[in-house]
Protein backbone atom coordinates (compact mmCIF):
# COMPACT_ATOMS: atom_id res chain seq x y z
CA UNK A 1 0.00 0.00 0.00
CA UNK A 2 2.93 2.51 0.65
CA UNK A 3 4.39 1.82 -2.38
CA UNK A 4 1.15 2.61 -4.49
CA UNK A 5 0.77 5.87 -2.25
CA UNK A 6 4.06 6.79 -3.41
CA UNK A 7 3.75 5.95 -7.01
CA UNK A 8 0.39 7.82 -6.93
CA UNK A 9 2.17 11.03 -4.72
CA UNK A 10 5.04 11.27 -7.73
CA UNK A 11 2.26 11.28 -10.67
CA UNK A 12 0.15 13.91 -8.63
CA UNK A 13 3.35 15.88 -8.28
CA UNK A 14 4.51 15.59 -11.95
CA UNK A 15 0.50 16.57 -12.94
CA UNK A 16 0.84 19.71 -11.03
CA UNK A 17 4.03 20.40 -12.38
CA UNK A 18 3.19 20.35 -15.70
CA UNK A 19 0.18 22.98 -15.26
CA UNK A 20 2.68 25.39 -13.62
CA UNK A 21 6.02 25.71 -11.71
CA UNK A 22 4.25 25.25 -7.93
CA UNK A 23 7.30 26.13 -4.96
CA UNK A 24 6.97 25.17 -1.72
CA UNK A 25 8.51 26.95 1.11
CA UNK A 26 9.52 24.89 3.91
CA UNK A 27 11.39 24.81 7.29
CA UNK A 28 15.05 23.66 6.16
CA UNK A 29 17.47 22.80 5.34
CA UNK A 30 17.36 20.04 3.44
CA UNK A 31 17.02 16.61 4.83
CA UNK A 32 15.20 17.90 7.91
CA UNK A 33 11.92 15.94 9.01
CA UNK A 34 9.66 19.54 7.39
CA UNK A 35 11.66 18.67 3.90
CA UNK A 36 10.92 15.18 4.50
CA UNK A 37 6.84 15.39 5.64
CA UNK A 38 6.86 18.02 2.41
CA UNK A 39 8.39 15.25 -0.38
CA UNK A 40 5.87 13.00 1.45
CA UNK A 41 2.62 15.45 0.27
CA UNK A 42 4.09 17.23 -2.82
CA UNK A 43 6.42 14.40 -4.37
CA UNK A 44 9.53 15.37 -6.16
CA UNK A 45 8.46 16.68 -9.30
CA UNK A 46 7.94 20.37 -7.44
CA UNK A 47 10.04 22.67 -6.67
CA UNK A 48 10.93 23.77 -3.10
CA UNK A 49 12.11 26.82 -1.00
CA UNK A 50 14.20 26.05 2.34
CA UNK A 51 13.67 28.83 4.55
CA UNK A 52 15.86 29.29 7.93
CA UNK A 53 12.58 30.00 10.10
CA UNK A 54 9.08 29.07 10.53
CA UNK A 55 8.82 33.31 9.92
CA UNK A 56 10.76 33.00 6.62
CA UNK A 57 8.42 30.45 5.41
CA UNK A 58 4.79 32.60 6.12
CA UNK A 59 6.82 35.19 4.26
CA UNK A 60 7.86 33.22 1.26
CA UNK A 61 3.73 32.26 1.26
CA UNK A 62 2.63 35.49 1.70
CA UNK A 63 4.52 37.39 -0.79
CA UNK A 64 3.70 34.94 -3.05
CA UNK A 65 7.35 33.55 -3.83
CA UNK A 66 5.47 30.12 -2.91
CA UNK A 67 2.42 28.33 -3.50
CA UNK A 68 2.43 26.57 -0.29
CA UNK A 69 4.29 26.39 2.84
CA UNK A 70 4.97 23.49 5.04
CA UNK A 71 5.78 24.33 8.90
CA UNK A 72 5.70 21.66 12.21
CA UNK A 73 2.47 22.06 14.48
CA UNK A 74 2.55 19.58 17.24
CA UNK A 75 4.64 16.27 18.16
CA UNK A 76 2.62 13.68 19.74
CA UNK A 77 5.69 13.64 22.12
CA UNK A 78 6.49 16.98 23.03
CA UNK A 79 3.41 18.99 22.70
CA UNK A 80 2.80 22.23 20.40
CA UNK A 81 5.25 23.96 18.15
CA UNK A 82 4.35 27.58 19.61
CA UNK A 83 6.62 29.73 17.33
CA UNK A 84 4.05 28.60 14.72
CA UNK A 85 0.71 28.82 16.38
CA UNK A 86 1.82 32.51 17.21
CA UNK A 87 2.72 32.98 13.68
CA UNK A 88 -1.14 32.52 13.20
CA UNK A 89 -2.11 35.57 15.23
CA UNK A 90 -0.87 38.42 12.87
CA UNK A 91 -0.71 36.40 9.40
CA UNK A 92 -3.91 36.20 6.87
CA UNK A 93 -2.67 32.69 5.37
CA UNK A 94 -4.71 30.12 5.55
CA UNK A 95 -4.47 26.61 6.61
CA UNK A 96 -5.10 24.32 3.56
CA UNK A 97 -3.79 21.01 4.54
CA UNK A 98 -2.07 18.68 7.08
CA UNK A 99 0.45 15.91 7.18
CA UNK A 100 0.61 13.81 9.89
CA UNK A 101 4.57 12.15 9.77
CA UNK A 102 6.29 9.27 11.33
CA UNK A 103 8.95 10.57 13.10
CA UNK A 104 12.45 8.15 13.38
CA UNK A 105 15.37 9.37 15.19
CA UNK A 106 18.76 8.18 14.95
CA UNK A 107 22.57 8.77 16.49
CA UNK A 108 25.20 9.61 13.52
CA UNK A 109 28.96 10.34 13.65
CA UNK A 110 32.35 9.60 12.51
CA UNK A 111 33.37 8.37 15.90
CA UNK A 112 31.98 5.00 18.10
CA UNK A 113 30.03 5.73 20.73
CA UNK A 114 32.41 4.82 23.41
CA UNK A 115 34.11 8.22 22.00
CA UNK A 116 31.41 10.53 21.44
CA UNK A 117 31.37 13.50 24.19
CA UNK A 118 28.84 15.69 22.68
CA UNK A 119 25.66 15.46 20.76
CA UNK A 120 24.18 18.14 18.47
CA UNK A 121 20.11 18.30 17.85
CA UNK A 122 17.42 19.95 17.56
CA UNK A 123 15.45 20.79 21.52
CA UNK A 124 12.23 19.22 20.31
CA UNK A 125 14.00 16.20 19.49
CA UNK A 126 16.39 15.91 22.53
CA UNK A 127 12.73 15.86 24.51
CA UNK A 128 11.63 13.08 22.19
CA UNK A 129 15.03 10.76 23.12
CA UNK A 130 15.34 11.60 26.50
CA UNK A 131 15.25 8.33 28.01
CA UNK A 132 17.53 6.35 25.56
CA UNK A 133 20.16 9.00 25.85
CA UNK A 134 20.19 8.55 29.54
CA UNK A 135 20.59 5.35 29.38
CA UNK A 136 23.25 4.64 26.58
CA UNK A 137 25.22 8.51 26.81
CA UNK A 138 24.45 9.58 29.69
CA UNK A 139 27.70 11.81 30.09
CA UNK A 140 27.51 13.28 26.70
CA UNK A 141 26.89 16.82 26.28
CA UNK A 142 23.76 17.69 24.40
CA UNK A 143 23.95 20.73 21.93
CA UNK A 144 20.88 22.45 21.29
CA UNK A 145 20.69 23.18 17.49
CA UNK A 146 18.05 24.90 15.21
CA UNK A 147 17.67 21.81 13.22
CA UNK A 148 18.12 18.45 12.63
CA UNK A 149 20.03 19.05 9.80
CA UNK A 150 22.43 21.46 10.99
CA UNK A 151 23.13 19.06 13.62
CA UNK A 152 24.51 16.60 11.26
CA UNK A 153 26.56 19.44 9.52
CA UNK A 154 28.16 20.09 12.88
CA UNK A 155 28.75 16.17 13.89
CA UNK A 156 30.47 15.94 10.20
CA UNK A 157 33.20 18.56 11.05
CA UNK A 158 34.16 17.96 14.97
CA UNK A 159 35.61 14.52 16.17
CA UNK A 160 33.58 13.26 19.18
CA UNK A 161 30.76 14.97 18.27
CA UNK A 162 26.84 13.04 17.07
CA UNK A 163 24.06 14.06 15.92
CA UNK A 164 20.37 12.70 15.47
CA UNK A 165 18.56 13.42 12.68
CA UNK A 166 17.28 11.84 9.58
CA UNK A 167 18.73 8.91 7.99
CA UNK A 168 18.69 11.32 4.64
CA UNK A 169 20.61 13.68 6.54
CA UNK A 170 23.04 10.83 7.21
CA UNK A 171 23.91 10.65 3.56
CA UNK A 172 24.35 13.99 3.14
CA UNK A 173 26.89 14.53 5.39
CA UNK A 174 28.36 10.58 5.02
CA UNK A 175 28.02 10.04 8.56
CA UNK A 176 27.63 6.30 10.14
CA UNK A 177 24.85 5.79 11.66
CA UNK A 178 25.81 4.12 15.33
CA UNK A 179 21.57 3.70 16.53
CA UNK A 180 18.49 3.81 14.98
CA UNK A 181 14.89 4.51 16.16
CA UNK A 182 16.45 5.90 19.30
CA UNK A 183 12.89 8.04 20.24
CA UNK A 184 10.92 6.88 23.41
CA UNK A 185 7.65 6.49 22.08
CA UNK A 186 6.81 3.85 19.38
CA UNK A 187 4.25 5.67 18.23
CA UNK A 188 6.40 9.43 17.59
CA UNK A 189 3.83 11.24 15.29
CA UNK A 190 4.83 14.95 14.11
CA UNK A 191 1.96 17.07 12.46
CA UNK A 192 2.42 19.63 10.08
CA UNK A 193 0.29 22.29 8.43
CA UNK A 194 -0.08 23.40 4.69
CA UNK A 195 -0.36 27.04 4.80
CA UNK A 196 -1.68 28.89 1.54
CA UNK A 197 -3.41 31.99 0.52
CA UNK A 198 -7.14 29.69 -0.07
CA UNK A 199 -8.98 27.81 2.07
CA UNK A 200 -10.16 24.58 0.06
CA UNK A 201 -13.72 23.44 -0.54
CA UNK A 202 -15.26 20.79 1.51
CA UNK A 203 -14.40 17.42 1.19
CA UNK A 204 -17.05 15.45 3.22
CA UNK A 205 -14.11 14.78 5.79
CA UNK A 206 -12.95 18.00 6.58
CA UNK A 207 -11.54 19.68 10.35
CA UNK A 208 -11.86 23.61 10.97
CA UNK A 209 -9.26 25.44 12.78
CA UNK A 210 -10.11 29.03 14.36
CA UNK A 211 -8.07 31.22 16.44
CA UNK A 212 -10.01 32.97 19.42
CA UNK A 213 -9.45 35.93 21.62
CA UNK A 214 -11.82 35.76 25.06
CA UNK A 215 -13.17 38.55 26.92
CA UNK A 216 -11.92 38.96 30.43
CA UNK A 217 -14.13 37.74 32.65
CA UNK A 218 -15.64 34.94 34.67
CA UNK A 219 -16.74 32.12 32.82
CA UNK A 220 -15.55 33.68 29.41
CA UNK A 221 -13.79 30.46 28.43
CA UNK A 222 -17.29 28.14 29.71
CA UNK A 223 -19.53 30.62 27.18
CA UNK A 224 -16.44 30.06 24.23
CA UNK A 225 -16.72 26.01 24.45
CA UNK A 226 -21.23 26.15 24.95
CA UNK A 227 -21.94 26.68 21.45
CA UNK A 228 -19.95 23.74 20.41
CA UNK A 229 -21.20 21.42 23.14
CA UNK A 230 -24.81 22.50 21.76
CA UNK A 231 -24.34 21.76 18.50
CA UNK A 232 -22.70 18.46 19.08
CA UNK A 233 -19.82 19.22 16.34
CA UNK A 234 -16.74 17.28 17.85
CA UNK A 235 -14.10 19.88 18.69
CA UNK A 236 -10.91 17.88 18.67
CA UNK A 237 -8.20 20.09 19.89
CA UNK A 238 -8.19 23.24 21.98
CA UNK A 239 -4.60 25.05 22.93
CA UNK A 240 -4.09 28.35 25.15
CA UNK A 241 -1.06 31.28 23.84
CA UNK A 242 -0.23 33.85 26.00
CA UNK A 243 -1.06 37.69 24.19
CA UNK A 244 2.08 39.04 24.65
CA UNK A 245 -0.01 42.53 25.02
CA UNK A 246 -1.29 42.15 28.57
CA UNK A 247 -0.63 39.95 31.93
CA UNK A 248 -3.00 36.67 31.77
CA UNK A 249 -4.67 37.75 28.48
CA UNK A 250 -5.26 34.69 25.83
CA UNK A 251 -5.62 33.05 22.50
CA UNK A 252 -6.83 29.80 22.07
CA UNK A 253 -6.51 28.09 19.16
CA UNK A 254 -9.31 25.20 18.29
CA UNK A 255 -9.68 22.48 16.17
CA UNK A 256 -13.10 20.97 15.33
CA UNK A 257 -14.91 18.25 12.90
CA UNK A 258 -16.53 19.85 9.78
CA UNK A 259 -15.91 22.62 7.17
CA UNK A 260 -16.45 26.50 7.65
CA UNK A 261 -19.08 26.52 4.49
CA UNK A 262 -20.88 23.83 6.39
CA UNK A 263 -24.26 25.14 8.39
CA UNK A 264 -23.82 23.65 11.07
CA UNK A 265 -20.07 25.06 11.43
CA UNK A 266 -20.91 28.59 10.50
CA UNK A 267 -23.11 28.38 12.72
CA UNK A 268 -20.88 27.47 15.32
CA UNK A 269 -18.44 29.75 14.60
CA UNK A 270 -21.18 32.80 14.41
CA UNK A 271 -22.29 31.86 18.09
CA UNK A 272 -18.93 31.89 19.25
CA UNK A 273 -18.02 35.19 17.61
CA UNK A 274 -21.00 36.76 19.64
CA UNK A 275 -19.59 35.71 23.11
CA UNK A 276 -15.74 36.39 22.68
CA UNK A 277 -13.80 39.43 21.34
CA UNK A 278 -12.84 37.93 18.09
CA UNK A 279 -12.94 34.83 15.90
CA UNK A 280 -10.57 34.15 13.16
CA UNK A 281 -11.11 31.29 10.52
CA UNK A 282 -7.67 30.01 10.20
CA UNK A 283 -8.57 27.19 8.02
CA UNK A 284 -11.01 24.64 6.52
CA UNK A 285 -8.93 21.84 5.46
CA UNK A 286 -9.13 17.43 4.95
CA UNK A 287 -8.46 15.60 8.18
CA UNK A 288 -6.03 13.28 8.09
CA UNK A 289 -6.42 10.23 9.66
CA UNK A 290 -4.15 9.43 12.79
CA UNK A 291 -4.51 5.47 13.39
Amino acid sequence: MSALKAIYREIMSSSIALERPVKIAFLGPEATFTHLASLSKFGSSVEYVSCGTISEVFAEVEKKRADYGVVPIENTTEGAVTHTLDMFIDSDLKICSEIVFEISHNLMSNSALPYVRRIYSNPQVFGQCRVWLETHVPKAELIDTSTTTHAAKKAAQEDGAAAIASKLAANLYNLKLLAEGIEDSPHNRTRFLVIARQIPKPTGRDKTSILVSIKDRVGALSDLLEPIRVSGINLTKIESRPSKKKPWDYYFFIDMKGHIEEPGVKKTVAEIEDRVRFVKILGSYPAVSEK
